[in-house]
């Protein structure tokens, strides 16, 4: 039987997207989880992750393919019409089985979010440490308004920020600033995971790098498992361990990061990658390609294989057939009709 938020929940089953698991089980094991919206419009399509503690997993992808509806997905965090089937299994717990009480207690102290946008995010008439603060105070009913002050300042310092920071209004901080204070945030209650939707959008290259850099630094210290969502192949490549590219609601490409960034298995695995210079590759002098067209809306997909319309390299049969992920060579997986035929140069096609 299949979960919802709405069912007492189901037994658990193994998923045919991920290999059986040896050993302790992951932090993170989200199984075949679709989400609807409307009743009728799929934003998510039977999408399976797995995180390790300590492990920093990587969701790239256009914006429209779901990598945003996906993490909001992982707490329960979407409206009311949207409905969701499957599992997520935080420390072997449904998420989606769960009481509102028990939700409420994992929001931010079992697994937390950076939100994309922190001035959208963060309240724009409270001082940034009663925004950390109030997280502490909701878990811990023992900790008093001072501690937790103290505790906003301390989690400031860890990122990078001077404790008197805690005193500043949103709208007085810079956008690097800001973010520092979103991760603080997500840090207040000692998670073990991290959810980063877009955490380094609109900030310029410079604080880009230092904001990427804190990221790793606090899942190596505290061995808390990360996942980072973004567009950008080049940042998750050299940030994540893994990586998983979306399209149209479904994973079309997994593997190690770097692998995936630098010779992709999916035709748009390959192209994403092609988007970005390379510095430094005398190979790569030439400008970035783009891709043509726009990702498909989701309540009127393509048949078939959903990126056939754009692909360099679709076949007759992909307007047909719809693909799963197969094994590509390694820890690798892609969907794709040509994943074990030697890689096209479909280079002059996405120009």
């Amino acid at each position: 039987m299949t979960a919802t938020t709405t069912t007492t929940g189901p037994e658990p089953s193994a998923s045919p997207g991920l290999p059986e698991p040896v050993g302790d089980p992951p932090l993170l094991e989200v199984r075949n989880l679709t989400v609807t919206y409307g009743g009728t419009v799929p934003a998510v399509r039977g999408v399976d992750l797995r995180v390790e503690a300590g492990q920093k997993l990587g969701i790239a992808g256009e914006s429209g393919c779901g990598k945003s509806t996906l993490a909001l997905a992982l707490l329960r965090l979407l409206p009311a019409t949207a409905k969701l089937t499957g599992e997520i299994l935080l420390d072997g717990e449904d998420v989606l089985t769960m009481k509102w009480g028990r939700l409420r207690a994992v929001r931010w102290a079992g697994a937390s979010i950076v939100f994309q946008g922190a001035m959208h995010s963060l309240n724009a008439v409270h001082r940034v440490g009663d925004q950390i603060a109030e997280p502490i105070l909701l878990h811990n009913t023992k900790t008093t308004p001072a501690a937790a002050r103290k505790r906003a300042g301390e989690l400031l310092e860890q990122v990078g920020l001077p404790a008197a920071r805690a005193q500043a209004y949103p709208h007085e901080l810079s956008g690097g600033q800001r973010q520092r204070v979103m991760i603080a945030m997500a840090l207040a209650c000692d998670p073990r995971l991290i959810i980063a939707d877009e955490p380094t959008t609109a900030l310029d290259v410079m604080i880009q790098a230092q904001i990427l850099r804190l990221i790793e630094q606090l899942v190596a210290n505290q061995d808390v498992g990360l996942i980072m969502i973004s567009h950008d192949l080049a940042v998750l490549a050299d940030t994540c361990d893994r990586l998983s590219v979306m399209y149209a609601g479904r994973v079309v490409e997994e593997g190690p990061a770097r692998q995936v960034y630098a010779e992709a298995r999916h035709p748009y695995g390959r192209a994403l990658s092609a988007a970005f210079p390379r510095i430094g590759d005398p190979a790569s002098r030439r400008a970035p390609r783009g891709l043509p067209g726009d990702p498909p809306d989701p309540a009127a997909l393509p048949g078939g294989c959903t990126f056939h319309p754009r692909c360099p390299v679709a076949l007759d049969s992909c307007a047909t057939e719809d693909q799963e992920l197969r094994e590509a060579g390694g820890e690798r997986r892609a969907a794709c009709v040509l994943v074990n035929a030697p890689a096209a140069d479909d280079s002059r096609s996405m120009s």
